[in-house]
């Protein structure tokens, strides 16, 4: 299994109402220091809608600009709609929201 399809199978156990970070994303994939490369492979994303990749932000819990599927606005929309709490600021609070992987450990095999 490549890297990219490692990525899609994590980001489809974050939780509804949680977040996760680049980074996060990465060492849970192998490699702690492939963030941008979890980056490029939500951007291509090969299923909008099944991967959710709107829960993916960055570590200080900013929305990406950048966002793949329609920018920043409708990332917001798409978190809000799980009850993730968007600031003004367009940050998500990590303490709160921040998938803690221990809670699905028994998914991992």
């Amino acid at each position: 299994m490549g890297f990219f399809d490692e990525v899609y199978k994590i980001v489809k156990m974050i939780p509804r109402g949680k977040v996760a970070n680049y980074g996060q994303i990465a060492r849970l994939a192998g490699n702690g220091k492939m963030a941008r490369q979890v980056g490029w492979a939500l951007h291509v994303n090969p299923e909008p809608g099944v991967i959710p990749c709107h829960r993916v932000v960055m570590k200080d819990g900013s929305l990406t600009k950048s966002f793949a599927f329609g920018g920043i606005d409708i990332q917001k929309q798409l978190l809000e709609s799980e009850g993730v709490v968007v600031g003004i600021d367009n940050k998500v609070d990590m303490t709160k929201y921040k998938w803690n992987t221990e809670d699905s450990y028994e998914n991992w095999f």
